[in-house]
């Protein structure tokens, strides 16, 4: 028998190291240190009376009592935090969480919030920023807007946009002594690239421009290079150059003159990359989520590309 229940943070502790086999990616997970993670397990070990992890020079495994250990701790954990976010929502019924994208959040989520915020008065809406794997228990979130194939088994799951991606720039740019007249023009000036690579297939790139546009002797060494879309597109704004900028998070800086658009050519962006609008198949309990939920997918449809 336990000589005492061990604490959730030993719980935790316990359930990070076993996914991970590692207490410094476990420590990592957790925002303390390895040598607390290590503590906290031999907590556990103490109170158990049984040794949980094999640990060699090389590597760490679980024992037989930590195997038997690590689902029950694992639905544990899962069913506390669900039961936690029930209460928050009953306690809350005006709160919505949303996690979005990096570059959705800052060129299109956040610049039109306070249309929902004026349709629903009193709504308390609260926005992480991030691009992690989406787990809606483990995060305690209620929308998401995640960028890709939209796989998510067991969600709602709704296509916002289909974006083009066309050259923009700061009209400054065409002010200055070399003109843009032909797509070759713009090898006189700095090229902004944004690169990626998913899924077996390539993000629209200058190169796919160049070659659309008839131009066939063109280096794509040169220039900025960027991972992140909003970094793109604000160093266009600033005038360092012309970007590809896709039609969704572009839309609000051509319509107020901040970029413009040189040349009419675009590229359809691949099947496998967009950006999808994530809830649970049921949100008829969560009024709030429900109205956030309707408002982001009538707001796609008026966005450029939607």
């Amino acid at each position: 028998m336990l000589r005492h229940i061990p604490g959730l943070q030993s719980l935790k502790a316990f359930d990070a190291a076993a996914r991970h086999l590692s207490f410094t990616k476990a420590a990592q997970e957790l925002n303390v240190t390895p040598a607390a993670v290590s503590h906290q397990i031999k907590e556990l070990e103490e109170a158990t009376g049984v040794s949980l992890f094999q640990r060699t020079s090389r590597h760490m495994q679980l024992t037989r009592h930590g195997e038997l250990l690590r689902p029950a701790v694992a639905d544990a954990l899962e069913g506390l935090t669900r039961a936690l976010q029930r209460i928050r929502q009953s306690e809350n019924p005006t709160q919505v969480r949303v996690t979005a994208s990096p570059s959705i959040a800052a060129k299109w989520l956040v610049p039109r919030i306070d249309r929902f915020l004026d349709s629903v008065p009193g709504a308390d809406v609260r926005i992480d920023v991030s691009s992690s794997v989406l787990d809606f228990d483990r995060d305690d979130v209620d929308v998401a807007i995640r960028f890709g194939d939209g796989n998510y088994p067991g969600l709602e799951v709704d296509k916002l946009f289909h974006d083009v991606l066309f050259p923009v720039c700061s009209p400054a740019v065409l002010t200055r002594r070399k003109p843009i007249r032909e797509p070759r023009d713009l090898l006189q000036h700095t090229l902004i690239h944004l690169e990626y690579e998913a899924q077996g297939a390539v993000w629209p790139n200058w190169r796919m421009w160049m070659l659309a546009a008839g131009v066939k002797d063109f280096n794509d060494t040169r220039g900025l290079h960027f991972s992140q879309t909003s970094l793109a597109i604000q160093a266009a704004i600033d005038g360092h150059g012309v970007a590809l900028g896709d039609s969704t998070l572009v839309g609000d800086d051509l319509a107020s003159g901040r970029l413009v658009k040189p040349f009419e050519l675009s590229l359809r962006s691949p099947a496998q990359f967009a950006y999808h609008l994530i809830t649970r198949r049921d949100t008829s309990g969560r009024p709030m989520t429900r109205a956030f939920r309707n408002w982001i997918l009538a707001e796609a449809l008026t966005t450029a590309g939607g």
